[in-house]
């Protein structure tokens, strides 16, 4: 089934159903690929997003009583449709967001590594155990879920974002709430399809599309408890400020300015195929989208700069529907309008324009919101394009003299989402990674995003909150503690009051 055949008037998902908005208010839905308008969703009020909540607040006190043997069973089922499905999924992710099917795939792919690690949910919820710690008492500990909590998930992964800030908090008891992009919205109402099929019992799983209306209720409504959000950092500050502020629990992902260091010991061919990728791929519309090169060595500067531009200027863009599309189109005409204010700005401060994206040959055919690669060097840190995130297909190169220099640089931004390496030195990479600050690194990587079972998660003003994103802290993050002490005194024991305060000595403790 593809998008064009569905209903033109979407809705929510609320309570096992589908829900039409009462609102009155509604976004268009654009297909990237051909400008065209492909559905209007639902923009929920207030109440409206005040009822869902309290749907999933009835429903939360069976799932949390429920085994989670039980749980993971419904993950398990979960999982195997989204696998029997893939291709639904990917036609739907590449009709709403412009990407190739083959970006799309690779979404879906990392998207189950986290429901594979949301099925080993029983492990990280064993608690703790000490027998005896001191006046025949046994202490232990055991971990409840939260609640209902919410995720507001971004336009660039309809179906990986969500599956990762939500699996978990299923798996460990909760009641969760999805507010997706208003860009993207078909993905998560094909999500609460397979979950529905899966077993998940009405009111567990809760699709509220929406803006800031709808995100504002969320922060605000006592019943929610915590709130992960994946976006921009101005947002991400926002989210994480009024969500604490009304006593939430708050992981907030914002944006990043992730480099490539390379270094003059590098394999400059491998080196450029690496960054091409990195850069480029999905429009560069990604958190840890490679956003530049910090070449180390005037030399190593020009030749690599001629690499890339050699490589850049045989990329191919165009439709999902076309054969070898190395990308797509952004995501808006007001998103390509942004970047190609970016490149003019940079332009303006005395940036080299080495490839020119601005007008790809496509537009002449296409009313889709294409823009071509764009390369420029000769950028130095004072730049508008070198201090903020571009997403969108415009990256640079900035020279520098020594790593050191490099490090510096990358330590001095603000954001600190991800960053990589390319050498043929271990001492250069042990510098590297012992004086980055940054929370994801990598070492000839291309994208350092971990797999699904380690923690991610940027530093610096990329991520706000202690909450990771994929890996173990999840379950944490979705969870509370709570710590039980218990004694069974003998019947015919005799006990006297004491009035000091508890302590582990030779007598009982009181």
């Amino acid at each position: 089934m593809t998008i064009q055949q569905q209903t033109k008037t979407l809705s929510h998902f609320i309570n096992g159903n589908k829900t039409k908005g009462t609102s009155g208010s509604y976004a268009d839905v654009y297909n990237p690929s051909t400008g065209e308008v492909i559905a209007q969703v639902p923009l929920a009020s207030r109440e409206e997003v005040k009822q869902a909540i309290q749907f999933a607040k009835t429903a939360f006190p069976a799932w949390k009583k429920t085994s989670i043997g039980k749980r993971v069973e419904v993950l398990h089922r979960f999982r195997q449709l989204l696998v029997e499905r893939q291709d639904e999924l990917i036609q739907v992710i590449c009709e709403e967001s412009g990407k190739t099917k083959e970006d799309a795939k690779g979404e879906i792919i990392r998207g189950i590594e986290s429901v594979d690690m949301a099925i080993s949910a029983p492990q990280l919820l064993k608690g703790e155990y000490s027998v005896n710690v001191g006046g025949d008492i046994n202490a232990f500990s055991a971990k409840a879920p939260l609640g209902v909590v919410a995720t507001i998930a971004p336009f660039n992964f309809p179906v990986m974002v969500p599956l990762a800030i939500t699996s978990m908090a299923v798996a460990v008891g909760n009641a969760v709430i999805l507010k997706p992009s208003e860009r993207v919205p078909h993905s998560a109402l094909l999500l609460s399809e397979l979950w529905q099929e899966a077993g998940l019992p009405d009111g567990i799983w809760t699709v509220i599309n929406g803006d800031k209306e709808a995100v504002n209720e969320l922060l605000a409504n006592k019943d929610i408890q915590a709130i992960s959000f994946v976006g921009s950092t101005p947002v991400a500050e926002y989210i994480y400020h009024t969500g604490t502020k009304h006593n939430k629990r708050v992981a907030a992902f914002g944006g990043g300015k992730n480099f490539m260091i390379v270094m003059p010991d590098a394999n400059l061919e491998q080196t450029a195929n690496a960054f091409l990728g990195a850069a480029y791929g999905a429009a560069s519309q990604r958190c840890m989208a490679i956003s530049g090169a910090i070449v180390v060595g005037e030399d190593t500067e020009k030749r690599f700069t001629e690499i890339v531009k050699e490589k850049v200027l045989n990329l191919k863009i165009g439709s999902f529907q076309e054969a070898n599309i190395d990308f797509g189109p952004v995501i808006t005409q007001q998103a390509k309008d942004t970047i190609i204010q970016y490149i003019d700005g940079a332009v303006a401060e005395g940036a080299n324009l080495v490839t020119d994206g601005r007008n790809p040959s496509i537009c002449e055919t296409s009313k889709g919101f294409y823009l071509g690669p764009t390369l420029l060097n000769q950028v130095t840190p004072d730049m508008k394009i070198f201090k903020e995130e571009v997403f969108g297909p415009a990256r640079i190169i900035v020279g520098v003299e020594t790593l050191q220099e490099a490090i510096d640089l990358i330590n001095d931004h603000e954001l600190g989402n991800g960053v990589t390496m390319f050498t043929s030195s271990g001492r250069a990479a042990r510098q590297f990674q012992e004086e980055i600050e940054v929370g994801m690194v990598g070492i000839n990587v291309p994208i350092p995003i971990p797999v699904g079972y380690h923690n991610f998660g940027g530093w610096k003003r990329s991520k706000f909150g202690e909450g990771h994103m994929f890996g173990p802290d999840q379950a944490r993050f979705f969870t509370k503690a709570k710590t039980i002490s218990e004694r069974w005194p003998d019947e015919e024991e005799d006990t006297t009051s004491s009035f000091a305060f508890p302590s582990n000595s030779d007598t009982n403790i009181q």
